[in-house]
């Protein structure tokens, strides 16, 4: 079998779809698309992308594979637990076995002001999988920046929504949230609400449809409005957001920048269902992870593979990547992942 006749076996039921079609299918194995975020909607929009067949496929995450993910992130399984495999590495590892004709590259990094311009610009389209909205109002501001298209997503219990941003064209992020980023403890959280996994599959699938539809030619066909959906009780809901585009939006009328310019930042972030903080500590260089497996194996149990150092005490775990990341397990409190990390290499 020839090479295109493989291509056409492979996407031939999609080549079918009358709204889709050979001249779409050429467009999307040419495009890019950045997938900020590997826990339950990226990996669930990875697997879409790469089975859909997208050229390349950058999937930026900052986390590691924990047990209890595997409920809802779909591309993870217990030896990823085992291996303490970074969420990029792990997922690139399969979705390579599903399509090895996409090109994917995996980014072990937390998405911040200082990288997300250079992500942002090597694609074509950006995809929220992210569990937080400070890294959303930044991917807003990044992509306004560059001019490429992103949609947002978000999930919590049952419930998810998505909304489709085109640069120009249709209402920004902030325009959705113009008081800005909740105040942390007055919203629900995946510890507190949960989540199931269905609703992560409902809206990752609307967010990957309308990727398809921009990156395939269809981009006047994409939605120009939130949509929200109750897996629950099976209900569905399209708020308009014509009225909101143009109408003196800081952000992508006056071209306000406060995240993407580092003027609004934190150096300790919340892990929504882990138990965890995440510490960045400055480095003029990166931790050697062999020496800091040396320096920890006295203290407790240490596991090290090319990707990070994971250190397991009595009452916590510090796993520990080579630019100066530190996921601190067993608290949601800075300052007392702060002492733990004091305590145990002395910074």
């Amino acid at each position: 079998m020839t090479d295109h006749a493989k291509e056409f076996e492979r996407y031939r039921k999609q080549l079918a779809f009358a709204g889709w079609g050979p001249n779409s299918q050429q467009l999307f194995s040419q495009a890019s698309v950045l997938v900020v975020g590997c826990g339950a909607l990226g990996s669930a929009q990875a697997n879409l992308l790469t089975r859909a067949g997208i050229g390349r496929l950058v999937l930026a995450d900052r986390d590691f594979v924990d047990l209890s993910n595997l409920q809802r992130q779909t591309l993870f399984d217990e030896q990823d637990v085992a291996d303490v495999l970074p969420k990029a590495v792990a997922a690139t590892r399969r979705l390579q076995r599903i399509n090895s004709q996409v090109h994917i590259d995996p980014v072990v990094t937390d998405v911040t002001w200082e990288n997300v311009l250079e992500l942002v610009r090597g694609v074509d389209l950006v995809l929220d999988g992210t569990d937080n909205f400070e890294t959303r109002f930044l991917l807003n501001e990044a992509c306004l920046q560059e001019g490429k298209p992103w949609v947002y997503g978000g999930c919590l219990g049952a419930d998810g929504q998505s909304m489709t941003i085109i640069p120009g064209k249709t209402a920004c992020f902030a325009c959705l949230m113009p008081e800005g980023a909740p105040t942390a403890g007055t919203m629900p959280t995946c510890d507190t609400g949960g989540v199931l996994g269905t609703i992560i599959q409902m809206i990752a699938s609307i967010q990957v449809s309308e990727s398809m539809k921009i990156l395939g030619g269809h981009a006047d066909q994409a939605s120009r409005q939130l949509t929200v959906v109750d897996s629950w009780n099976l209900r569905f809901r399209s708020l308009s957001l014509e009225k909101l585009a143009g109408t003196g939006c800081p952000v992508c009328r006056g071209g306000q920048r406060v995240r993407l310019t580092g003027q609004r930042t934190t150096q300790a972030h919340v892990l929504c269902g882990r138990n965890s903080v995440q510490l960045r500590i400055p480095l003029s260089a990166p931790w050697g992870l062999e020496r800091l497996e040396q320096q920890l194996q006295p203290h407790g149990q240490v596991l090290r593979n090319a990707f990070l150092v994971k250190f397991v005490h009595t009452d916590y775990a510090l796993t520990l990547f080579p630019d100066g990341r530190v996921i601190a397990t067993g608290t949601e409190d800075p300052a007392i992942a702060k002492t733990w990390l004091r305590q145990t290499i002395g910074l």
